[in-house]
């Protein structure tokens, strides 16, 4: 095994790096404290290529690997960014890429490559369906050539800054299936062609994530808007959701590294009784354990993705890169606090901003404690516990 990088993922963090450099921290802090989206960032990220990276080229995208557009990511979070505002792109894909017919492949993939299309919301959480997708009440009838969605969807980022979203809906009732995942279907949503048959009510959160609860009325969706088979939805997202594990783990390494890099800096700078506050192991010791617990937690997320472009399985990889990379970037971000200690909560600082985004992948996309559920009875063989 070779962790090293080769040339041209390096050359991939470097370039990442120097277009982050023309949005540093101020110009987060700003889209925070506006609660604004980061329109500037996400078209330079575009036009850069950075967002098509996981596109074939033969639909105009950079057909790069798994690992390489988990570089990209990372870079984006290490650089004092938030990655988050355009991640979907690269994973929303998928399915449509895997399961979608050769005309919605070429009709779509192309316009999203290039920028003009925006996929970044994906609606399949529910009040009362969080993890327990099957349980979902949000329903698409058939009529004719059509299907009519009614219901509602919650915790849906960036709907208002996309052109498109995927909706997971019900099209057999659950009571009526002999395996709970079947009788779920994919679509791809026009938003805009939908108008005010979905309703969006914002949801005020203490992340900037532009999050919101979604109630359809009447939606009415051609057939050409199914994605795969219907009443096998739920296994066209899962061809979404190990990508999706890779990438966010890849956020949180980001994150990790800038907290490390940012709590170093001020270790060494700031001077208490005479000398650097970095001289004192209580200070030296949370910085250099989270350290350590950030470089363990990329391994995996490496194998991960690594395993997933080599298209092998990678379910048990990439949960457990999601798990230890988030744990360990919250590590790291508490490591920060308390070495900038009072200052640590003055947003002047931005460490205070990136500790609540840092704490987010601890519940989402999966919590933590369904990672290992999931190890418990997957990887072990241990009873189910739900």
């Amino acid at each position: 095994m070779n962790f090293e990088l080769n040339d041209d993922q390096k050359e991939i963090k470097r370039a990442v790096a120097a277009l982050c450099e023309r949005f540093g921290n101020e110009y987060w802090r700003g889209c925070d404290e506006r609660n604004a989206y980061p329109d500037e960032f996400v078209k330079a990220m575009t036009e850069a290529g950075w967002l098509a990276a996981l596109i074939p080229q033969e639909y105009g995208g950079a057909g790069l690997g798994m690992l390489d557009a988990s570089l990209i990511l990372e870079e984006v979070n290490r650089s004092g960014g938030n990655a988050v505002a355009c991640h979907a792109q690269m994973y929303t894909m998928a399915a449509v890429l895997k399961y979608g017919t050769p005309e919605q492949k070429q009709k779509y993939l192309p316009r999203i490559a290039s920028g003009e299309l925006r996929l970044q919301s994906f609606g399949v959480t529910e009040p009362d369906a969080g993890s327990e997708t099957p349980r979902i009440k949000t329903f698409a009838r058939r009529e004719g050539d059509s299907y009519v969605v009614n219901g509602q969807k919650i915790f849906t980022s960036r709907f208002r800054h996309s052109d498109m979203m995927l909706l997971l809906a019900r099209t057999t009732p659950f009571d009526e299936v002999k395996k709970k995942t079947d009788g779920m279907s994919l679509f791809l949503v026009d938003i805009k062609e939908a108008g005010s048959a979905i309703k969006a009510v914002p949801i005020n959160t203490m992340v900037n994530h532009g999050t919101n609860q979604l109630f359809f009325d009447n939606l009415v969706l051609p057939r050409e808007a199914l994605i795969g088979e219907e009443g096998k939805g739920f296994s066209c997202i899962l061809s979404s959701l190990n990508a999706e594990r890779i990438l966010v783990a890849s956020q949180s390494v980001g994150d990790g590294r800038w907290f490390i890099e940012y709590a170093t800096k001020y270790a060494n700078e700031r001077r208490v009784f005479g000398r650097p506050i970095g001289m004192n192991q209580g200070v030296q010791f949370p910085i250099a354990k989270a350290h350590v617990a950030v470089e363990a937690a990329n391994l995996m997320r490496l194998n991960a993705a690594s395993k997933f472009d080599a298209g092998l399985p990678c379910g048990p990889e990439a949960n457990m890169a999601k798990y230890l990379t988030s744990e360990a970037a919250w590590e790291a971000g508490e490591a920060a606090m308390v070495t900038l200690g009072g200052y640590g909560f003055a947003k002047e600082y931005h460490v205070e901003r990136k500790w609540r985004e840092a704490r987010l992948y601890r519940t989402a996309p999966i919590s933590s404690n369904l990672v290992l559920s999931y190890v418990a009875e997957h990887v072990l063989g241990l009873p189910r516990s739900y």
